[in-house]
């Protein structure tokens, strides 16, 4: 029997700067042979070492699912992305700068690529099914090692050639400043999971595993802890409320590896936010429901989109 498109499983590949994750998706999103490999590094070829390991998971899955083939691609990077030329412009982590994702994969695999941005494609998914599906004008905040974000107007996504969303590289006051100075610091460097610990560590001279042994110690009563809490805190809020401001964000959704911490997070910065805010609307502050796969199901919506000829 040959499959329409509509029923055509598509390949997913979810290129992180540690691993990834790859899969045979069908039509009702359900991943067959999913696995998790280490993502290649190599500062002579970053993009070509990517999709050679890609173009070897897509055969591996062709022998498992013969009955199965994939009529498309979603594969989905880190950093500036240029989905509409299919360029990766720059990677900070994987080191490429404006290599040809779309042309070269199309090359390997044989079958048409959507490419696009990993934390877009995953915010996405999340916009569509998870708890902000109602708004149009939303950001999705991803808080982990680092921070970044996908903005959504008009029920649109807001691309700007790749550029849009540097959430983490916005500027915000900075918490380590000299009393009475106006300096300013990046908001990855206070508000992500990465910078608590760090921040904790240099202050304190004690090792932590992680923003949520930051937390422990600060819900104990450890003030140090609970002031380096309550600054990143303070600059997610910050950030946020630039959002409404400049483009009236209705709703953001937070997810990656802070928003764990659940309503010891969410609590205090939609208090933050109102205390920040005068008249303009109170963004509702959502924990993004549809985990670690996101990315890997928005790759998946973004192929089947390509054969279906679908925005």
């Amino acid at each position: 029997m040959v499959l329409g498109a509509a029923e055509s499983p598509v390949l997913s590949f979810d290129v992180g700067g540690t691993d990834i994750k790859a899969g045979l998706v069908d039509a009702r999103g359900t991943v067959l042979g999913m696995r998790r490999v280490p993502t290649p590094l190599d500062s002579s070829r970053p993009g070509e070492a990517v999709l050679d390991r890609l173009a070897e998971i897509a055969a591996e899955l062709a022998s498992e699912f013969p009955g199965s083939p994939a009529r498309a691609a979603g594969i989905i990077v880190p950093g500036i992305v240029d989905s509409a030329a299919g360029v990766g412009v720059y990677s900070a982590n994987l080191g490429w700068r404006d290599f040809p994702f779309t042309a070269e994969a199309e090359k390997r695999l044989g079958i048409p690529v959507a490419f696009d941005h990993d934390v877009r494609s995953a915010a996405a998914v999340e916009h569509s099914f998870g708890g902000s599906k109602e708004f149009n004008d939303v950001v999705v905040m991803v808080v982990g090692t680092g921070i970044a974000a996908a903005v959504f107007s008009g029920g649109k996504a807001v691309t700007a050639g790749g550029f849009a969303g540097e959430l983490g590289h916005a500027q915000v006051p900075d918490p380590d400043a000299a009393p009475g100075s106006a300096g300013s610091t990046i908001l990855e460097a206070v508000g992500s999971a990465g910078a608590i610990a760090k921040r904790y560590h240099r202050a304190s001279g004690n090792s932590v595993n992680g923003a949520r042994d930051v937390l422990i110690r600060a819900t104990a009563g450890d003030t140090l802890a609970a002031r380096i809490w309550a600054d990143a805190v303070d600059a997610l809020a910050f950030t946020i409320c630039q959002c409404v401001n400049i483009i009236g964000t209705e709703a953001v959704v937070i997810g990656g590896g802070l928003a764990e911490a659940g309503d010891q997070l969410l609590e205090p910065l939609r208090a933050r936010v109102d205390q920040i805010l005068d008249f303009q609307r109170r963004p509702r502050l959502i924990r993004a429901q549809l985990g670690q796969d996101a990315g890997l199901l928005g790759a998946a919506l973004n192929a089947r989109a390509l054969l279906e000829g679908t925005p």
